[in-house]
């Protein structure tokens, strides 16, 4: 069989950009902010896989062959795609940590298990751009240089979306958009959840629990990428029949660049200041930036008097829930997603392109032409569903969420 080469890309945003899952406290994200680089062997001698959370050391190679093992970046695998996959390299490229940590603790070992439960034979190269747009590019070039044959990776911006795609492209490399859709470039494949439908959820949970009017604010997330976009486009495709009809006032938006929870919690603050601290709600894209709003509401004796949303169902953000600081997230199943993009990166790593094409359950249009895609569902959660959802899901767990003061507040089986 013809040897193919491929790249899938890991969408930032955030993604979800996420979005995505942060750390609750804006100015020390929970992963770490240098550039993490990690090879993993799925060969069938080797039956680890890193754990949520875990990350290589900056500019350091982990093979996950040799547990504990470690090198320079140039030295990682060049095997290239051989016919049946055996001996391709996936390369799994991340946006950042603190726009969203779900990349590392989450999609990172859940893709790199799936890839190893459908071809033990493939490695995947796992690394994180961190914030850094000419990192992600250079990340890039690097796995292509040492033989990767499917790079997922989640772009940080539309510009460095559109360059890794020329990059790929170049190579003849298929590209396969992660979580946060290529805008504007060629990509051969998109998976993720339908983002617009995100902020509608949010929207209507503020619809339905707000009073007549009620002011509000919108803390929107990175508008350079498609999730942020989406995420506000869904917010505002609920909330502007009430804004225009005057059930609900739009107090105050701004856009926070990069998600990051330092620019949000400044931009509450400045919120807070203008309104004289008379605001009923905060829309909010996810939860690292719901933790940044919050931590700007908690010196007013506001948090937990202003409704907050958010997205990722993060631990952080779930216990919020239970103290009573944050009002919702909305839960994206990451194990459904990583898992549907391997499917993707295999097939395509086997040089079987029209069989992942089968495996689109829609169409959307990138700005250059019409993308299989795949969608997957969201669900709201609060604190009287999280039992059956992130808990019954096995998404996270009781020990993880129910410490400190929420002990006392977790739901029961």
């Amino acid at each position: 069989m013809k040897s193919t080469r491929l790249i899938v890309c890991a969408a930032a945003v955030l993604l979800a950009a996420g979005g995505c899952a942060s750390s609750s406290t804006p100015a020390s994200p929970s992963s770490p902010t240098d550039s993490s680089s990690t090879t993993s062997s799925t060969s069938s001698s080797d039956s680890s896989s890193p754990s949520a959370g875990d990350s290589a050391s900056a500019g350091s190679v982990a093979d996950s062959g040799s547990a504990g093992s470690s090198s320079s970046i140039g030295s990682a695998s060049t095997d290239s795609t051989s016919g049946g996959g055996s001996g391709a390299t996936i390369a799994f490229l991340m946006p950042c940590s603190t726009c969203a940590d779900r990349f590392e603790n989450q999609d990172k070992p859940l893709f790199i298990q799936a890839v190893k439960d459908l071809d033990p034979s493939i490695k995947v190269i796992a690394n994180n751009a961190q914030g850094d747009a000419s990192k992600q590019v250079a990340q890039t070039e690097s796995a292509l240089t040492n033989g990767a044959s499917v790079v997922v990776v989640s772009p940080l911006d539309e510009s460095t979306g559109a360059a890794i795609s020329d990059k790929a492209a170049a190579s003849k490399v298929p590209v396969v958009s992660y979580d946060g859709l290529i805008t504007g470039a060629a990509t051969d494949f998109y998976v993720s959840f339908d983002n617009v439908k995100v902020g509608e959820t949010q929207g209507e949970f503020l619809k339905d629990k707000l009073p007549k009017g009620a002011s509000v604010v919108m803390i929107n997330g990175d508008q350079t990428i498609a999730p942020g976009r989406d995420f506000k486009k869904g917010a505002h495709n609920v909330l502007d029949p009430l804004f225009k009809s005057g059930d609900l006032k739009l107090a105050y938006e701004s856009d926070t660049p990069g998600f990051d929870p330092a620019k949000g919690q400044a931009e509450m603050e400045q919120a807070l200041t203008k309104l004289g601290d008379k605001v009923d709600a905060v829309l909010v894209p996810n939860d690292g930036l719901a933790g940044a709003v919050i931590n700007a509401l908690t010196p007013r004796k506001l948090a937990g008097k202003v409704l907050v949303t958010g997205q990722d169902a993060t631990d952080a953000g779930l216990q919020r829930i239970l103290l009573g600081q944050q009002s919702m997230t909305v839960y994206k199943p990451l194990k459904a997603e990583a898992e549907a993009a391997a499917k993707v990166a295999v097939a395509l790593a086997h040089g079987q392109a029209d069989a992942a094409k089968q495996m689109s359950t829609s169409m959307v249009d990138n700005g250059n032409g019409q993308v299989p895609s795949i969608l997957l569902k969201s669900d709201p959660v609060t604190a009287a569903n999280m039992a059956s959802t992130v808990f019954a899901d096995k998404f996270t767990t009781r020990a993880k969420v129910c410490t400190g003061d929420a002990a006392s507040k977790c739901p029961a089986s």
